[in-house]
């Protein structure tokens, strides 16, 4: 029995149920956040440990042997993942104690917040597709609610767009999930990848394979159905923004390197050279929509639509070198990316204002902050030595090994156009100088908010700079998470033959 695996979904679960029992506790619900998160963190690591120990860990619910049961499955992608979760939950909880009003506060962002951290987590280590289908639904119906939370114009056409098409994306899902049980009889994802094998009809099963590309797809934010996310992301509270630009369309791209190296790898000439050209266009459509714009968040969320494609690059490409890629750029980017963000949010609090051309001069009032900045922005661009080189390199390396030759030319591109969009942000937010005419400035930051804000994202900068600088380790965790994934009988193996113990 390994209880680490259940743990990071029963802890988020019960903290934002005793977050409910507390509701008019303003300050118990604050601790409540960051107890449960950093709970979920260090059950993460021992998870992660676990599995780097003694191999795929396995828990059958409820007694019932698989594939009759729900399992909970944690391979080194799983629980790279729920570390991370950990870690974007934790940052965003002390952000969140900082920059949350009473009034969101009040409305049960705390509790809405476990339950999505709650949703995550088990997306991350289901080993059931219907079940994988039901956390998908528990994050969008929390994400849903912490998106309209504040009930103003430009969130609620914001959460509109969001819900309109994962409500498609779902159907979708659900709709392949029954015609994929009808085919096989069966819903645990081991047992599918095992029968699925045995089948002559090659026919239905790429059918099966496109809708759960086009579902998944959608969840991770892939061209052509992306525009949901840079319509929605920017709207909510900055917190809420930075937790959703972490950890939902990581999802999605989770759920795609799952299903497509698990169950459907029969036929990589059709279904990777589709996802090969919707990287591409991920990539290109992403970095040119933030290129367009002047607006800090929704510059940010742009190039979450470009970044997602380089993640999809390594599954597309489909060999060792570019799942080792794909997984690295997973684990740079969700710290990056959520600190990105975050900066924004000390920004808005400082100005009182994301557009760029009503910022400025904060490269010489406050310097640290410009530094803060550039951390996790020319990580995001990919100079060296910071963890976004080390990704983008190992990627683009994979593409010319593997003579996709179009499609590293344009992740070459991306990256320069990348490199453009965080010059202009850093120059018109901290260079130049200030606007001589403004509006009325924003309350003045309390010394202990302005105290947590800092130390967040000095915290998330540090992770950047250890993982560029410490690459090494961190390549060697991608590199036996890519063997798990290119060795699917061993996740079979420890699923249907194991009955739910351990196997190396």
């Amino acid at each position: 029995m390994t209880p680490q695996i259940a743990l990071p979904i029963l802890i988020p679960l019960l903290a934002g149920a005793v977050s409910l029992l507390f509701w008019r506790s303003r300050s118990m619900q604050r601790f409540l956040a960051v107890a449960g998160t950093g709970s979920l963190l260090l059950t993460g690591l021992w998870l992660l440990a676990t599995v780097q120990r003694d191999g795929i860990q396995v828990m059958q619910m409820g007694g019932w042997t698989a594939p009759f049961g729900i399992s909970l499955v944690a391979d080194l992608l799983g629980a790279i993942m729920v570390v991370l979760t950990g870690i974007i939950g934790f940052a965003v909880a002390l952000f969140s104690l900082a920059t949350v009003g009473r009034g969101h506060e009040a409305y049960g962002y705390f509790p809405l917040m476990h339950l999505l951290l709650a949703g995550v987590a088990g997306a991350f280590l289901t080993g059931d597709i219907f079940n994988l289908y039901v956390w998908f639904e528990v994050m969008l119906v929390a994400s849903f609610a912490l998106l309209i939370l504040g009930s103003e114009k430009a969130q609620m056409e914001g959460a509109i767009k969001y819900v309109t098409l994962n409500l498609v994306s779902s159907v979708i899902f659900l709709v392949a999930v029954g015609l994929l049980y009808g085919m096989v009889g069966t819903l645990n994802m081991a047992d599918i990848a095992r029968r699925l094998a045995t089948l002559q009809d090659d026919g239905m099963v790429d059918v099966l394979a496109m809708m759960f590309m086009v579902a998944f797809g959608i969840k991770a934010a892939a061209f052509p159905l992306f525009f949901w996310l840079p319509a929605s992301y920017h709207t909510p509270p900055v917190a809420v923004s930075a937790l959703f630009a972490g950890l939902l369309t990581k999802v999605g791209v989770y759920a795609l390197y799952r299903v497509f190296t698990l169950i459907f790898h029969h036929s990589p000439g059709y279904t990777h050279e589709i996802l090969l050209w919707g990287a591409g266009f991920t990539m290109l459509s992403g970095v040119l929509g933030a290129a367009a714009q002047f607006e800090f968040r929704r510059i940010l969320s742009f190039h979450i639509v470009s970044q997602i494609g380089y993640m999809i690059l390594g599954l597309a490409l489909f060999t060792p070198l570019a799942i080792i890629g794909g997984v690295f750029y997973i684990i740079h980017h969700i710290i990056v990316k959520t600190n990105l963000f975050l900066v924004s949010g000390i920004v808005h609090r400082l100005r009182g204002t994301y557009q760029l051309k009503s910022l400025g001069g904060l490269y010489r009032s406050h310097p640290w902050l410009a530094v803060l900045f550039l951390i996790p922005a020319l990580s995001l661009a990919g100079m060296p030595p910071l963890s976004g080189f080390f990704a983008k390199f190992i990627v683009i390396r994979a593409g010319i090994e593997a003579e996709a030759y179009g499609v590293t030319f344009i992740a070459l591109l991306v990256g320069l156009l990348t490199l453009y969009s965080m010059i202009k942000i850093w120059a018109e937010v901290f260079w130049k100088a200030a606007p001589e005419t403004r509006d009325a400035p924003p309350p003045a930051v309390a010394p202990r908010a302005m105290w947590l804000m800092s130390a967040t994202v000095s915290g998330l900068a540090l992770c950047t700079l250890y993982i560029g600088l410490n690459a090494g380790p961190i390549y060697a965790l991608a590199e036996a998470s890519a063997g798990q994934l290119l060795a699917p009988e061993r996740y079979i193996e420890a699923v249907l033959g194991a009955a739910g113990e351990g196997t190396p």
